[in-house]
């Protein structure tokens, strides 16, 4: 009696999820580099993103933090968005990976996390202007991180252990919330630290 084996369902829904993500965190982190070459050959050029007296490109560009690595930190999506598209091309296609490369992947979703997180701490507190491109940068970011590290917890592809699968599980039907969650934080503060920044746009 011949016996058929039923070949693995591929993650289309996540496949997706990392390339529209990360195509979308490219084009913005493309435009920054462009802005950025902008600034470079008119210091006094004014951006299409300086729209008001709280979002304004040009100043979050001027500030250190803007530079933390010595060059321009959208050097840093563009070259880091590319790694979900090319994941998600690779999904589609049937990749199935190993548990190190989906912990290596993984851990580079969770520092992109951190990095923007901290941006958003310092543009909010000690720069004290908004740029929507750098929002945008932070809209991907946060999604990326939050539904594929439930996802993946879920498969087991985190050295987490079997207790860590469970909560993944548990979890994975209400992903949603936690990027939700994340989003609703950074509006709050950004109204009250910018109370008159929906007026002025």
């Amino acid at each position: 009696m011949s016996s058929t084996t039923t070949a693995p369902r591929r993650p289309v829904a996540v496949a997706i999820l990392l390339i529209v993500t990360g195509a979308v965190g490219l084009f913005a982190a493309f435009n920054l580099v462009l802005d950025e070459f902008a600034k470079y050959e008119n210091p006094k050029k004014v951006l299409t993103c300086d729209v008001s007296p709280f979002v304004n490109c040009s100043n979050v560009m001027a500030s250190a933090q803007g530079h933390l690595f010595g060059f321009p930190n959208p050097l840093l999506g563009l070259m880091g968005f590319v790694a979900p598209i090319a994941v998600g091309v690779v999904l589609l296609a049937g990749f199935r990976g190993t548990k190190w490369f989906w912990t290596l992947f993984n851990s580079g979703l969770f520092l992109a996390w951190v990095f923007v997180t901290w941006l958003f701490t310092q543009t909010v507190w000690f720069i004290g202007y908004l740029c929507p491109w750098c929002m945008l940068v932070w809209a991907m970011t946060i999604p990326l991180f939050w539904l594929f590290t439930i996802w993946n917890l879920a498969k087991g592809n985190l050295p987490f252990g079997a207790r860590a699968r469970r909560v993944g599980r548990a979890l994975l039907p209400f992903c949603w919330a936690f990027p939700l969650a994340n989003y609703l934080f950074i509006a709050v503060v950004i109204l009250v630290e910018f109370p008159n920044v929906l007026t002025t746009l």
